[in-house]
């Protein structure tokens, strides 16, 4: 189930022979039979079609064909028709017979020709392709027994999806190639055309395609059959995938909760919950029938029971049942039904779902875009049409990696071109491209990893998107600060040099903290730091130039260790070993003691020191302070606040009054966001400047000052106290509630943590280095613990996710041997 899939993983494309066309379809991109011959790269798919002039008989295919330029193309498939001349002698510019047929290539190796006649719309031409690259994934049977010898096989292992469909090339079959697509790593997907194989299985329609899935995982007797649960939604992308969203939900959940307040993957699909209820005297009876219950609903209801011996709330004594319907501001109901049946019935009697209808052409995406959980998603796609100025940039792949990187200085971006996060910063790194252009001899490149996976995991890449910065002669350096622009071009333009500089006079070193020495990059660092160590402070001294090495791209950082460092530490009244932090805005000098010359604790000191007094609260700098894990003591304000708040809280702040805060500012111009924020705070909104108290990390509660006071210290520390004895009520209480997507299909959240405790769980050796020698490449370390056995499930309906091949990937803490024995 993994090998079809991986034809993917190193990235497709498709253009397609045709005869006698006039052009007139604009998105076609027209290629001549020697280009595009010199485009094929190996490991990449290709489906050809050459056309010959002065003739409309293929004009109709090539509109279908145009109309498959978007759904391939979104699947990793471009698409392009191939001009061919009368002198041209090739195979596929020959024969009539020839060019009425589609061959699909791999690199220059030909795998499978296609009759123009079978692609007759653009549903054909999805399914077929996908069809034929994922022949592992998806087994076609025309019997029983062939479905009976998988479903043996599989027992134990992994679960099947059986589908039928009338015939190959409908609107179903791509559907059913689309999730097959999605989740081929996952469950085994068999398919069929066969009506008879359909009625063995016990269906009573075969008018209309039908869909099964096959819970073969669960049985360890190979005698037993497996559970199989028909989906009853017509087959489309979307229904086929909210389906195996509820096949993989638990069958059944015990909760102690209020049945109003409990939410599961099923109320978000729009499925009734039924709560069972128990006690503790009847438990393993009321488990049985709620296990017995849910396989009966399964697909149609969420099934949890309820332990009403934890209940907080009370439960009418005569009710056995609990309904809870999809629907919202519903009440639940009580129920006394002592029959499964009258269960199941009175479910089947009150469900509402809501039939989704996709319509393939007009590019209908899934659940309402405008309900995505993921704003970055929903921003790169309706920025599709962007073109980008990629020429600024050099697309590597596996055969010109190393050279490239070898013989210059690199910025290399790793990035999955089906993954929303990559495309969004995709274009950030082409402004910073723009913003380098003629400036700087930092070479920017990128590298697809869904097309050059081995490439990717060689460097350690296992992330997307990531940056690395390689040098000649040094270990690569990981860029791990936000995906923005602004801090990328920081840290290209603040690794132009080497840290931490070597001062080694006087005059150098004042210079250095004036931002003299150093002021072209003065603007991408606001503060400098001088570590100031006696010539016999070897070990101070190694500490600290690991942690300038550490904080390299963030803050300039130099070392002054020569024989006169004494007058330099008397200057400053700083005991050695000491920091001097010069902080060019406020152009001010401080000297802070190293009681640690530890790295990490030096690391933690500067990186505290860049941390602002009384900062401007924005979406980048927010989680630098949240770490802190102190409430946050808020002044919004509609535009630039008023110097004499300022000067009160900064007066406070030097009085110690403000230790146990975070004290800072947010200008709503600049960070719109703000007013959603007091929004959830107030009701109505009351005028600003407004000074708010909100402890998010203990309570949740909110206070507000008084708005009716002034904002100066007297006041200020006059509330603080009654804060502090419980004299203040809060104006809110933020709910302690987890923060879920609105549709269970956009929680990647659940799927990071996942992945996470899978990988928590694993004894896996950590790489100290990015760049281990390795004696054999051939031998590289691969730790198989690392693959994950149940890979989580992405949604890549059209623009979303578009490949799984990194669920698979196995951890790899070796760089590549080429590159390695060049640093080393």
């Amino acid at each position: 189930m993994s090998s079809g899939s991986s034809v993917f993983r190193v990235g497709i494309s498709f253009a397609i022979m045709c005869i006698f066309y006039v052009p007139t379809i604009d998105s076609l991109p027209e290629l001549s039979p020697q280009k595009y011959f010199s485009t094929l790269q190996p490991g990449k798919a290709s489906l050809a079609y050459f056309c010959q002039a002065d003739s409309p008989r293929t004009s109709v295919f090539l509109e279908e064909l145009n109309e498959a330029v978007r759904p391939l193309q979104d699947y990793g498939i471009s698409v392009a028709k191939v001009n061919c001349v009368k002198e041209e002698t090739s195979r596929y510019c020959g024969k009539e017979k020839d060019l009425m047929k589609a061959y699909l290539f791999k690199g220059n190796i030909l795998l499978r020709e296609f009759p123009t006649d079978t692609l007759f719309d653009v549903n054909a031409i999805v399914a077929h392709v996908l069809f034929a690259l994922l022949f592992n994934e998806v087994k076609y049977i025309t019997n029983l027994e062939d479905l009976q010898n998988i479903e043996n096989a599989l027992k134990g292992k992994a679960n099947i999806v059986f589908s039928y469909v009338r015939a190959i090339g409908i609107p179903e079959h791509r559907a059913v190639m689309e999730a097959a697509f999605v989740y081929g790593t996952t469950y085994q997907f068999v398919l069929t055309t066969e009506i008879a194989l359909l009625e063995s299985i016990g269906s009573e329609d075969v008018e209309y395609a039908r869909l099964y899935f096959f819970h073969c995982k669960l049985v360890l007797d190979l005698t037993q059959q497996c559970r199989r649960t028909l989906m009853e939604q017509p087959l489309t992308t979307l229904n086929i995938h909210l389906f195996i969203k509820i096949m993989k939900a638990p069958l059944l959940t015990e909760v102690a909760d209020d049945p109003q307040q409990v939410s599961t993957v099923h109320l978000q699909l729009g499925l009734p919950l039924v709560f069972i209820v128990s006690q503790q005297a009847t438990y393993e009876a009321d488990r049985r029938t709620a296990e017995w219950v849910a396989w009966r609903l399964l697909g149609k209801a969420g099934v949890l029971l309820l332990l009403r011996d934890s209940l907080e709330v009370n439960i009418p004594q005569h009710a056995n049942v609990v309904f809870k319907r999809a629907e919202k501001g519903v009440p639940v109901e009580f129920l006394v039904l002592r029959d499964v049946d009258l269960i199941i019935s009175h479910v089947e009697n009150n469900i509402h779902v809501e039939e989704i209808q996709e319509d393939e052409d007009d590019d209908v995406e899934g659940p309402d875009i405008v309900t995505q959980d993921d704003e970055v998603a929903e921003t790169v796609y309706r920025d599709r049409k962007r073109k980008l100025p990629l020429e600024l940039t050099v697309e590597l792949t596996e055969e010109t990696f190393n050279a490239t990187v070898m013989a210059s200085d690199n910025i290399v971006l790793f990035y999955v071109d089906w993954q929303a996060v990559s495309m969004a910063f995709l274009q950030s790194y082409i402004d910073v491209a723009i913003k380098l252009k003629g400036t700087s001899t930092m070479l920017l490149t990128r590298i697809n990893c869904a097309d050059w996976p081995d490439v990717c995991t060689k460097q350690n890449v296992t992330e997307f998107p990531f940056v690395k910065m390689y040098k000649k002669g040094k270990n690569p350096v990981s860029y791990t600060g936000m995906l923005g622009t602004e801090d990328l071009l920081k840290f290209i333009q603040l690794n132009r040099i080497s840290y931490p500089v070597n001062i080694t006079s006087i005059q150098e070193a004042e210079e250095y903290l004036s931002g003299e020495l150093y002021k072209d990059l003065i603007s991408y660092s606001s503060m400098s730091v001088l570590g100031l160590f006696s010539p016999n402070m070897t070990t101070a001294k190694e500490d600290f130039s690991e942690a300038g090495n550490y904080l390299k791209g963030y803050v300039i950082t130099g070392i002054y260790s020569e024989e006169d460092v004494s007058l330099l530490s008397n200057r400053y009244a700083a005991t050695l070993p000491a920091l001097l932090l010069a902080r060019h805005t406020e152009g001010k000098i401080e000297s802070i003691p190293l009681a640690s010359t530890h790295a990490q604790d030096v690391v933690q000191i500067i990186t505290d020191a860049l941390l602002e007094t009384f900062p401007e609260i924005t979406v980048e700098n927010l989680p630098s302070y949240f770490r802190l894990q102190k409430p946050l003591l808020i002044l919004f304000s509609d535009g630039s606040i008023n110097p004499q708040y300022k000067n009160a809280i900064l007066t406070l702040v030097k009085q110690k009054y403000l230790d146990s805060f975070t004290p800072c500012w947010l200008n709503l111009k600049n960070t719109p966001v703000g007013r959603g924020i007091l929004r959830a705070y107030f009701d109505p909104l009351p005028p600003l400047p407004l000074l708010v108290l909100v402890n998010l990390h203990s309570g949740g509660q909110v206070f507000a000052f008084p708005s009716d006071q002034a904002i100066i210290e007297e006041n200020l520390v006059l509330w603080l106290k009654k804060l502090e004895v419980g004299l203040e009520n809060p104006i809110t209480i933020l709910p302690a509630q987890e923060w879920k997507p609105p549709l269970p299909a956009y929680d990647f959240l659940s799927m990071m943590d996942a992945a996470t405790s899978q990988h928590d769980t694993e004894k896996v050796p950590k790489c100290m280095k990015e760049t281990d020698v390795q004696e054999n490449d051939k031998e590289q370390y691969e730790d198989k613990s690392a693959v994950r056995k149940e890979p989580i499930e992405t949604l890549r309906i059209k623009h979303w996710n578009r490949s799984n091949w990194f669920k698979e990937a196995e951890k790899s803490f070796k760089c590549d041997k080429e590159l390695c024995s060049k640093v080393n």
